[in-house]
């Protein structure tokens, strides 16, 4: 199988598409069946409805912040085999993407307004990640997905309790953001500094807290 070199300008236009299909689009997915297919109907009150709608749209904007960081560090990154890890796990991440989206149109509702402005910020901390080197890219990895799987107990626990389809989207993603951890720091990932670490969280409250209403 011969591998295609390409330029600065076919790399542009590969991302752009990417940004395009997350933000606006259908991106590809593996096919996965929606979680909520196994999980029974719904029937919540006006005011649990919005509730559960509000955290599904923060989880919606973390999965396109998702798509962007590992898109950013595909694109910097140095090793091919680091490089395929981030594009596996992107398809993976845009299972949860589809599955958001389907359920806050259940919900009578509609994803963050803010996230292209999440998406250029979160691909651009992607790309100087990929550059600081594979391994660094790889913790970096392996924080974030650790920072999410804390934030799904989170919602998991907000959640209203009849909201059994919600419930069924968080615990899958969940299941996927932990492998994925564990794949990046099978992988040789770097521990990062606690500084780096308590800066991620701050930014994941910022994105949390005002797309939960915008």
């Amino acid at each position: 199988m011969t591998t295609r070199n390409y330029t600065p300008v076919d790399e542009l236009l590969i991302n752009l598409d990417q940004a395009v299909r997350t933000l606006f689009g259908q991106p590809a997915t593996t096919g996965r069946p929606n979680p909520t297919a196994a999980a029974p109907p719904a029937e919540l009150p006006p005011r649990e409805q919005r509730r559960a709608a509000r955290l599904m749209r923060v989880n919606h904007a973390g999965e396109v912040c998702a798509q962007a960081l590992y898109q950013g560090q595909a694109l910097t990154a140095r090793l091919t085999e680091v490089r395929e890890r981030m594009e596996r796990a992107t398809v993976e991440e845009n299972d949860h993407l589809a599955w958001c989206e389907a359920r806050l149109r259940e919900l009578d509702s509609r994803p963050s307004l803010l996230n292209p402005l999440f998406y250029a910020g979160a691909f651009a901390i992607g790309a100087l990640a990929g550059a600081a080197g594979d391994r660094w890219s790889l913790g970096f990895v392996a924080e974030t997905e650790q920072q999410v799987v804390e934030h799904l107990n989170a919602h998991l626990e907000r959640l209203p309790a009849a909201d059994q389809p919600s419930r069924a989207i968080l615990e899958r993603m969940r299941e996927d953001e932990a492998r994925h951890a564990a794949t990046a720091m099978a992988a040789g990932a770097a521990r990062l500094p606690l500084p780096v670490r308590a800066l991620m969280k701050g930014v994941s409250k910022i994105m949390t807290q005002t797309t939960y209403w915008v």
